[in-house]
């Protein structure tokens, strides 16, 4: 009837049911991988890995197995082996883009921890910026006159961009 191969996929009818369980199986373990801690998730990973490998590595021997197919089944046989390689390429890429959220995430929280560790108080930086004003000479009074403009000057940008925002509103409501 047909060939059978070490790995035992028959090859009469080419029917590849070992491979495509496989690829079942790994899509099982994509849905793990979603759910795993973090400290599980390298290891979901690296089983994964090892089953796609062990997917391409059974395809590569269809492959061969495919082409001693008769010649009125080679078609066929060659077309599921491609069909099976394309599923296991997109679990490769499944996998891959899963990796590259995990890293970024991560990378994210720990940028968020640092920003969090740091200190941010403005009454310690405006300190630092009177102790600094008061070595290059200028006086209270100095300082008072900045703070305040710098306090109106927040408003006159605040009511620029009111302003400019009622503009662009009339001009889109009377133009359109």
């Amino acid at each position: 009837m047909g060939r059978s191969s070490s790995a035992g996929f028959s090859v009469g009818p080419l029917t590849p049911r070992r491979p495509w369980r496989q690829v079942h199986e790994v899509q099982s373990y994509m849905g793990r991988l979603e759910t795993s801690d973090k400290e599980s998730v390298h290891l979901v990973e690296n089983e994964i890995q090892a089953r796609i490998d062990n997917i391409f590595s059974n395809l590569e021997r269809l492959e061969i197995l495919s082409s001693k197919e008769p010649p009125n089944k080679r078609q066929n046989a060659k077309l599921r082996v491609d069909q099976l390689k394309y599923d296991a390429q997109h679990l490769q890429t499944a996998l891959r883009n899963f990796q590259h959220r995990r890293c970024v995430r991560e990378q994210q929280e720990r940028q968020r921890e640092e920003l969090l560790a740091r200190t941010f108080t403005a009454n310690g930086t405006h300190k630092k910026i009177l102790d600094v004003a008061n070595m290059l000479g200028l006086s209270n009074t100095v300082m008072r006159l900045i703070e305040k403009r710098a306090f109106q000057d927040k408003y006159f940008m605040i009511g620029g961009m009111i302003l400019t925002c009622v503009i662009m509103f009339l001009v889109v409501q009377y133009l359109t």
